[in-house]
């Protein structure tokens, strides 16, 4: 049973922000100045299975690193945006390219550079330390913070209520 207050039943597709969301808040930085990013191996299973099951999934991310590229693409995301100044832009482009709904979107943040994609996804999601600016206008608050199984805990949810979760394609990379 979800503990989401939302007809989980529309979902149809997942957008995420990375810095924040699929990786912690604190960053190491390698030598040569790039940021380094975290990545939850059970966020990682989540992410690949909604692939897996049909699912729409994006990354909108203002950070414009390799490894990030190459992670979420192994994984079977195709729809990356990268370098994403103005978020809502790339999220309305997203929309137009798949004919989604707003209200069929589940779009995770966690700062102000989220705030407007958040106000017109459907299912609004921030992780538990999110800025308060995210968090009060979020329809849910996962428990897990940023980089430790967001992506993870709402998409077990939604695939749960649909019937997606412990399918076939639930066994297998």
């Amino acid at each position: 049973m979800s503990v989401i207050n939302y007809d989980l039943k529309k979902i149809k597709a997942f957008i995420f922000d990375v810095d924040g969301v699929l990786s912690c808040q604190t960053i190491p930085l390698s030598s040569e100045g790039e940021p380094l990013r975290t990545a939850n191996i059970h966020d990682g299973y989540a992410l690949n299975l909604a692939v897996k099951c049909g699912y729409g999934v994006a990354i909108i991310t203002g950070g414009n690193t390799r490894a990030v590229r190459v992670r979420y693409e192994s994984l079977g995301i195709t729809d990356i945006y990268m370098k994403s100044s103005i978020k809502i832009n790339d999220y309305r482009h997203y929309l137009q390219k798949t004919g989604y709904q707003p209200e069929e979107i589940l779009f995770v943040g966690d700062d102000v550079p989220d705030h407007e994609v958040m106000q017109e996804a459907g299912l609004p999601v921030a992780p538990s330390d999110a800025a308060p600016e995210i968090r009060a206008i979020a329809k849910y608050i996962s428990p897990r913070k940023g980089g430790m199984g967001v992506a993870r805990d709402v998409i077990e949810q939604v695939l749960k209520v649909q019937g997606n979760w412990m399918g076939e394609e639930a066994f297998g990379w």
